[in-house]
């Protein structure tokens, strides 16, 4: 284990990269994709996620990281064997619950498809089934590696994920609908899902085979007694449990949207598959797009847990509360110009990546979504950041409870938004930044209580606020006034629009963060303080 992948900046540049190119290969994945098996497709290829998301957060969410927190705890101790030990009996556990959810997912396709008003789902829910199993299988050789800091293996793993939805699934998306129409040209690109996730989860079988022993490289202290199966299933147990209800709210409100926003819409005298269109286009191209920037974000709640579990296993409230600052800071500057930058491009960026699979006016009515929902980039980001840093700290219950508070009152404005005939799916993204901000306030007031950390309001707000809007002024005109609307442009246009405004807005963000130590050189990868010297 490097000493970069031990900080914080350099495991969050190594996964985030990683999710980064892991997202944009998502998103342009989604273009040929929505070529081959057309809007109706993707709709039926999108109502799938939100009950697999669910059943895969419960089966695989709480258990990796209490895997990472107890594996980091007892490295941190020089307790290499417990370490182990930890790994053998969460990987027992987690192939256990993989082919139980794999089992109910096959039994209850039917029913869960005719719960969400698309019979034709059922095919895409038999193809994608598998993959739990293989996922929560990988999820233990994950928690394990995350939990030494060791980042590298598990980014490695997502980009193979990727390569085989682009290698495999299209191809078999091709043949589904040559065969059998939408219905199993979505359930075809499904299934080549399942096969990336095999593949990811023999890579890492690979991984962990020929690195065993170098990971916790520490030496074993004396006398040191070695935990039982039963007492580690306990420990994990104890910790995954309010971790994995708090993960499953918000999958739990994405099920609840497949099956609220389509038939609220209906009910509105919207026609079903204008109904349909509408969903698709918000589940599929906008909370695309939006996921993007939030691979970032993942990241850093993933290297938070093991960070401030190791500063309080050593006892180090110093170093617990420059983690939680950096981590803090980090949400804000990432997340801000993401939010800013992507709802000032959302008219360009959909036109550039699904004309042609969507007409003009379903395009302009996603952009509309598109602009208001890109604002949830930074507040998830900080949800993300301060879920990290309480389950790191042993508070895993308070993230629970502050989701289920925001996802209530998410799913009251959607019922009352979404029915009102012109508001209809335009009400579901002020929904969700009324969930997001609901759940940050008090996540933010917990973490400072339990870290010690006094919340800093210029760095962490402020600064990075101003200089992104700002960044978000030039983008704006920049655009405005050399291209406008995006309907009205080539290919290449767009293309050279959008990367034009990209590295400018980058470009002066930089400087700004870097002029005003909103961003700070040691917040920054080795590599890039090097060359910024």
């Amino acid at each position: 284990m490097t000493q970069k992948q031990k900080t914080l900046a350099g495991g969050v540049s190594i996964l985030g990269l990683a999710g980064l190119i892991c997202k944009v290969v998502g998103v342009l994945y989604r273009i040929p994709l929505a070529h081959l098996i057309d809007p109706m497709g993707m709709a039926i290829y999108h109502k799938v996620f939100p009950a697999y998301n669910l059943l895969l957060t419960i089966s695989s969410a709480g258990i990796p990281v209490a895997i990472s927190r107890m594996v980091s705890h007892y490295v941190t101790k020089d307790e290499p064997e417990n370490a182990k030990r930890i790994f053998r009996t969460a990987l027992w556990m987690l192939c256990a619950l993989g082919l139980v959810t794999t089992l109910l997912m096959m039994v209850f396709s039917g029913q869960v498809a005719a719960w969400q008003g698309t019979e034709e789902a059922a095919a895409g829910y038999l193809c994608i089934a598998p993959s739990l199993f293989f996922v929560c299988a990988m999820s233990a050789y994950r928690g394990y590696m995350q939990g030494q800091r060791h980042m590298l293996p598990t980014a490695v793993s997502q980009l193979i994920e990727q390569v085989g939805k682009v290698a495999i699934a299209l191809p078999l998306a091709a043949i589904g609908m040559q065969k059998g129409g939408v219905i199993w040209g979505a359930a075809g690109a499904l299934l080549g899902s399942t096969i990336g996730e095999a593949a990811a989860l023999l890579y890492m079988m690979w991984n962990h085979h020929h690195s065993a022993g170098k990971e916790t490289a520490a030496l074993q202290r004396e006398n040191v007694e070695l935990l039982q199966g039963k007492t580690i299933a306990r420990r994990l147990i104890t910790v995954a449990i309010p971790i994995t209800l708090g993960a499953c709210i918000v999958p739990l409100a994405g099920f609840i949207d497949s099956v609220m926003l389509t038939q609220l819409m209906e009910k509105a005298g919207m026609p079903r598959e204008d109904a349909l269109i509408r969903y698709g286009a918000y589940s599929g191209p906008v909370l695309t797009l939006i996921n993007v920037p939030t691979a970032l974000a993942m990241a850093m709640s993933t290297n938070l847990v093991p960070s401030i579990a190791s500063g309080l296993a050593r006892g180090d409230m110093e170093y617990v509360k420059s983690e939680t600052a950096t981590g803090l800071r980090m949400a804000t500057v990432i997340g801000f110009p993401c939010s800013i930058g992507m709802s000032i491009l959302a008219q360009p960026l959909l036109y550039l990546c699904y004309r042609g699979s969507y007409t003009a006016a379903q395009l302009d009515v996603a952009a509309e979504l598109l602009t208001i929902s890109s604002l949830t980039i930074v507040l998830f980001t900080m949800v993300q950041a301060t879920s990290g840093i309480l389950q790191g700290a042993g508070k895993q219950r308070i993230p629970m409870y502050t989701l289920l508070f925001g996802v209530v009152l998410k799913i009251a404005l959607n019922y009352t938004l979404v029915g009102i005939p012109g508001v209809d799916i335009h009400g579901a993204p002020w929904a969700s930044l009324l969930c997001y901000t609901a759940s940050m306030i008090p996540n933010l007031y917990f973490v400072c209580k339990h870290t010690g950390y006094r919340f800093q309001w210029m760095d962490v707000m402020v600064k990075p606020l101003l200089c992104s809007l700002i960044m978000g002024g030039a983008v704006w005109a920049t655009w405005h006034f050399l291209f406008g609307y995006a309907g009205n442009l080539t290919g290449f246009a767009l293309v050279a629009g959008i990367v034009l405004c990209v590295i400018c807005g980058i470009a002066l963000y930089a400087i700004l963060a870097l002029k005003t130590k909103t961003v700070r050189k040691e917040d920054l990868p080795g590599k890039v303080r090097r060359f910024l010297k």
